[in-house]
């Protein structure tokens, strides 16, 4: 068995001289810096690293927790759900024709899988010995392809949304609302929470808090509509729509510090 530069160990002339025992990394001695054994050596410092990564990894998420949006509501029928900025690319994909619509499995199967396979087989695809990009033809034109889709994909989807009414569809309320006043009572038995939330926070319809409108406004529009708002949404007398206007019109005054 070699141990050493140069030293050879026989303790029986029946053993071959170049028999190692089992379990015994091999003496890198000879080849200092350029190769070492796998267990424990290498391994052990891949976990050191690792370790460093996700102790400063746990720090960061301390120091800066996690944006929360208000309780999700699924009467919000209006509310837009956004993935992280890493997945914009496969977002913006979907708003095209031939990927939504009667599509969609081009946009969320088809397309995405295609890619993927060819990810898989890249290593096959091109089999070449060369390093230099332009003698690569095949994997340089795969991964060129991949990160201009990417990087453009990305871009569309950034520069087409309103991210101020994004950033505003998920604002949390902090206005206190009196639910037991008869101007909730009213507003909970009519259609007006199907669109504009529990706690007058918004969905299908605006953030009732936010506004500021006068209370003739909130029954002319509650009566005749506004918008994609279509009219007669309010059923009932025109006390019960007073009571109503008056109560909303109150919290949005309450909210804008008025």
């Amino acid at each position: 068995m070699h141990r050493g530069k140069g030293m050879k160990f026989v303790g029986d002339s029946r053993i071959p001289i170049n028999h190692r025992m089992k379990n015994v990394p091999k003496d890198y001695s000879e080849y200092p810096g350029k190769t070492e054994a796998f267990l424990p050596n290498f391994l052990l410092k891949e976990w050191m690293v690792g370790a460093v990564f996700l102790v400063g990894f746990l720090i960061f998420t301390a120091i800066e927790p996690a944006p929360l949006e208000r309780e999700a509501d699924p009467l919000a029928a209006g509310y837009t759900p956004l993935p992280d900025w890493y997945f914009l690319f496969l977002y913006q994909l979907l708003k095209y024709q031939y990927a939504s619509g009667n599509y969609v499995v081009f946009g969320i199967l088809i397309i995405p899988g295609l890619a993927l396979l060819a990810l898989l087989l890249a290593p096959w695809l091109d089999r070449g010995p060369e390093r230099r990009i332009y003698k690569r033809p095949v994997a340089s034109a795969m991964m060129l392809l991949a990160v201009i889709a990417i990087f453009y994909l990305t871009w569309e989807s950034v520069m087409t949304h309103n991210w101020k009414e994004i950033a505003q569809q998920g604002e949390i309320s902090e206005v206190n609302i009196d639910k037991s006043s008869p101007g909730y009572k009213i507003y909970s038995k009519q259609t007006c929470v199907q669109c504009h939330g529990e706690n007058l926070q918004g969905g299908a319809g605006p953030n009732l808090t936010k506004m500021n409108v006068p209370v003739k406004t909130i029954e002319k529009v509650a009566r005749k509509g506004i918008g994609n708002m279509p009219p007669n949404q309010f059923k009932g007398s025109d006390k019960e729509l007073k009571t109503l206007a008056e109560f909303i019109h109150k919290l949005q005054t309450e909210n804008s510090g008025g």
